[in-house]
Formats: structure tokens, C-alpha cells, sequence
């Protein structure tokens, strides 16, 4: 039965790639999973989102090599995607509309983004709205699945937690830090002045953006060429003495919730936001409990989803026509 629904499947698509032959791209199957296919222009899809923010530095043969291991790691992403929903759909789990609208109003209220903001973010990624929601849509599937059947599952001990903080203690010893968030337009190196003139120019028209109310992570999302830049430029706690000191000397002379001008550094132009700050010194057990307790669970559960993954791939129907 389940090989003539596969066959069933491969036929319709065959004729629906029959019936559009005069178009430019002509897709076409290249994995099974069990009763579903993954087709080229879906594995595409995901490789041109992937290429524009991390090929730009691979040329020539590097970037043919680059390509070909991206392709083969995207395409058993999407193996992995296809074998979660089946599951989740075979044990009842469900996502709404309304859940996918919660979830994308979530994410817009903790990135201070306006919807007009995430279309636009989205659109410059080379997905639509609509392949955004079912990314949501699985994803949430994927953490109802994980939630039921391996979260409930995982137990962490008070002796665990104890050992962890003894064997990671230097990580709650830290020097004083601030948590940032940055936009960098990096100088190429070799730029004559007429070329750095050109970037300063534009990290003033980016900084000009910010004071008039926009936000601060989507400017980061969509020129920042830093490190964290899809995550709206938050590079996270960075201890005192680990940047560029004349960012360093900014950075923990500003307020939380202040923004920078724009700052010159060796590399290039920065734009800094402090989001929070920590004092140095050493933190007591019960005021990391929690964060300890998440850390090793996530690690468990991490554990877990992996050989829970292994386990469905080895017992399904796969496919690969690449």
C-alpha cells in the first residue's frame, strides 16, 4: 500500500512537470520519505536562502565545493523535516492558524518588528509570507513532538546541576559584561579613502534610520555584515576587554537601552545598542539553578532528537535522487 501511494504520488507529479515542460525550470523528484517527496525546486529554495548570506565568500572552485556540501546537508535537513511532520501527524498532533498567528506575533513583539518589517526581511531571504507561516507551522510541530515524547521524559538530578555549576564555575566568575546588540559595515581591506568615505556615508544613513524610530534589529538583519546579523546584530554578554577598544570604551560607557554613534574601528563601522548589563563577581548557585537546569536538559533533549531521528530514518522509506 505504501509503495502505491508513493508510485501514485511520482505519477501525478510526473504529469504536472509533463504539463508545464515549456516553463524555464522543469522540477522534479529527488527524495522519497516514506508516503511524501521532496522535490528540486524546494531543496532550491532553501539553498538560495542559505547562498546569499553565507556563499558570498566562496569563488571558484571553493564555492562549487561549498555549494555541493550545502546542498547535500539542506536536502538531509528536509529528509529530517519530512519524518518529524509524519510523525507528528500520526500521533494527532495539530497547528492552527491561530497558533501560527500567535507564534508570528510573538516573534514580531521580542524583535520590535512591524509585519511590514517581517515581509520585507522575508521577501530579501527569497521566501513568501505563505512559506514563512509553514515554516512556522513546522516548527511549532516540532516542539509539540519534542514536548511529548521526549521533554516529558528528561530529568535533571539536584546532584547534576550541583556538578555543573562546580565543573563551570569560571562561567559564573565573569568580569563585568554588557550585552549588545550591533550593526558593522566592514572596510575591505586595501579601501582607498574615497571607498571608506562611501561606507561611513552609509552607516550614517543606517544611523539616522535608528534615531527616526526604526527598528534597530531589522537595520541589523538587513545591512549588518557582523557576526549575529540575521539575529537582529545581538552578539549576546561580551565580557570587558574582548572587543575593539574603542568599542569596548563606548560599549560600557553608554546606558542600557542607549545607541551609539557611529564608531571606526580597525575593521570597520559600528553601531552599538546595550540591551543589559552585569556587574563582575561571583554568582550563587540558586540565582543559575534554573539556567543550569535548562542548559543540561536541552542538552538531554538534544541527545534524545538525535538518535530519535536515527531511529526513524533507519525504520522508513528513503529515497535520495540527487
Amino acid at each position: 500500500m505504501k509503495n502505491l501511494k508513493i508510485l501514485t504520488a511520482i505519477c501525478v507529479f510526473s504529469f504536472i512537470t509533463a504539463v508545464s515542460s515549456s516553463a524555464a525550470v522543469i522540477d522534479r523528484i529527488v527524495a522519497v520519505v516514506n508516503d511524501d517527496i521532496i522535490t528540486l525546486s524546494e531543496l532550491n529554495r532553501d539553498l538560495e536562502s542559505y547562498m546569499k548570506r553565507a556563499g558570498k565568500s566562496f569563488k571558484g572552485t571553493d564555492r562549487e565545493k561549498f555549494t555541493e556540501q550545502l546542498r547535500s546537508a539542506i536536502l538531509n535537513d528536509l529528509i529530517n523535516r519530512k519524518l518529524v511532520i509524519q510523525e507528528a501527524k500520526k500521533i494527532g498532533i495539530v497547528v492552527t492558524d491561530g497558533d501560527i498567528d500567535d507564534a508570528i506575533e510573538d516573534t514580531l513583539n521580542r524583535r520590535k518588528m512591524s509585519m511590514k518589517e517581517m515581509k520585507a526581511a522575508i521577501a530579501g531571504d527569497g521566501h513568501t509570507f505563505e512559506e514563512y507561516r509553514e515554516e512556522v507551522r513546522q516548527h511549532l510541530m516540532k516542539m509539540r513532538l519534542i514536548g511529548r515524547e521526549i521533554r516529558s521524559r528528561i530529568t535533571v538530578s539536584q546532584k547534576e546541576i550541583g556538578d555543573y555549576y562546580r565543573q563551570h564555575r569560571n562561567d559564573y566568575e565573569g568580569k563585568e559584561a554588557v550585552r549588545i546588540k550591533q550593526i558593522l559595515i566592514i572596510i575591505p581591506t586595501g579601501s582607498d579613502i574615497e571607498t571608506k568615505q562611501k561606507l561611513k556615508e552609509n552607516a550614517e544613513e543606517i544611523l539616522k534610520r535608528l534615531e527616526s524610530g526604526e527598528s534597530f534589529s531589522t537595520l541589523a538583519a538587513k545591512f549588518s555584515q557582523g557576526p549575529a546579523a540575521k539575529a537582529g546584530g545581538d552578539l549576546g554578554y561580551v565580557e570587558k576587554g574582548l572587543m575593539f577598544p574603542v568599542v569596548d570604551e563606548i560599549a560600557f560607557k553608554l546606558k542600557t537601552g542607549e545607541t551609539s554613534k557611529i564608531i571606526e574601528s580597525p575593521i570597520g563601522f559600528h553601531i552599538i545598542k546595550v540591551i543589559d548589563k552585569r556587574g563582575a563577581g561571583v554568582k550563587p548557585l540558586d540565582s543559575v539553578r534554573e539556567e543550569i537546569m535548562r542548559k543540561i536538559g536541552n542538552k538531554k533533549i538534544e541527545r534524545k532528537f538525535q538518535k530519535w531521528l536515527k531511529e526513524k530514518r533507519e525504520g522508513s522509506l528513503i529515497e535520495i535522487r540527487l
